[in-house]
């Protein structure tokens, strides 16, 4: 398959199974607090690439491991409790919506930290797709219940996923998506999701209940695939196109967001569907050349 191809195919399934998942952190919240539910989720998918991790130890980048570090926290670690938090008071659709401002922040950080050349092209269509982000924030009924506090934790989570989308960019190319994600989840963030979740008291409280398996299993389809999947189909996107490109994933999540909404028995209003539609258009826009980083 030619990479251009695979890049859109990745594109597509990445923005539902992510734009998916939103929905699922609501339902895990309904159990668990939402630190048990980002801890939860982290170590799960440690838990399912620990075999890979060890079988491939021997490829781990002992000359990269500061931006190992930096991408895992900034990229799975860090996002993983400020959406949780921030889903207590906002709904799953606009933090899906919220998060669509990350091809910004990358193309911000991208130029600033990594000298990122970015194209007229792939800046007009972002912003493009980002007038139809808008219009799907405000065409639906709570597009005027944004709240202060959790608006900007998602915006800083978004900025941590921009920085983690650049870092593995211009840093750890060299190492498989799959091996990648096997260290980040097993390796750099094992320890830390455990010691989360103890202080949750999560450990001394949890107990083999119908709501807490019910609960369980949220949490698990949300890390198998929201985060273990995800993040190597993601880091593979990396390999095949370009931080920007790769980005726009978040562009098309909230389209299946509110799908779910929809499948929920919400409706969806005619300035959503427009939304989508723009979103779409933008999307033509990004096909350009990649960026690269200045010498």
């Amino acid at each position: 398959m030619n990479a251009d191809k695979e890049k859109w195919i990745l594109l597509l399934v990445l923005s539902i199974i992510w734009g998916s998942s939103f929905i699922l952190i609501k339902k895990s919240l309904e159990h668990f607090n939402p630190f048990q539910v980002g801890a939860l989720r982290v170590l799960i998918a440690g838990i399912i690439l620990l075999p890979i991790a060890i079988s491939k130890y021997k490829l781990f980048p002992k000359k990269h491991l500061k931006w190992l570090i930096l991408a895992a926290f900034t990229g799975n670690f860090i996002p993983m409790f400020l959406f949780p938090i921030a889903e207590t008071e906002i709904s799953s659709s606009i933090a899906g919506i919220i998060n669509s401002m990350m091809p910004i922040f990358v193309i911000i950080v991208g130029a600033l930290v990594w000298n990122f050349e970015t194209t007229k092209k792939q800046i007009t269509g972002t912003l493009i797709s980002f007038t139809g982000v808008c219009l799907l924030a405000f065409g639906g009924e709570e597009g005027g219940t944004f709240k202060l506090i959790p608006i900007l934790l998602l915006l800083l989570a978004t900025l941590c996923y921009a920085i983690s989308t650049t870092t593995v960019k211009s840093k750890l190319m060299e190492v498989s998506s799959t091996v990648l994600s096997a260290f980040v989840f097993s390796f750099v963030l094992f320890l830390p999701s455990i010691i989360s979740l103890a202080l949750t008291g999560f450990f001394s409280e949890f107990h083999f209940s119908k709501d807490n398996m019910l609960g369980l299993m949220f949490v698990s389809l949300l890390s198998v695939f929201g985060t273990g999947l995800a993040m190597t189909m993601n880091y593979r996107l990396l390999k095949v196109s370009t931080p920007l490109f790769a980005s726009t994933v978040t562009l098309l999540m909230p389209i299946v967001a509110i799908i779910w909404g929809i499948l929920d028995g919400e409706k969806l209003t005619v300035l959503q569907f427009a939304g989508a539609s723009v979103i779409i258009a933008g999307l033509i826009f990004l096909r350009s050349k990649p960026a690269v980083i200045k010498k």
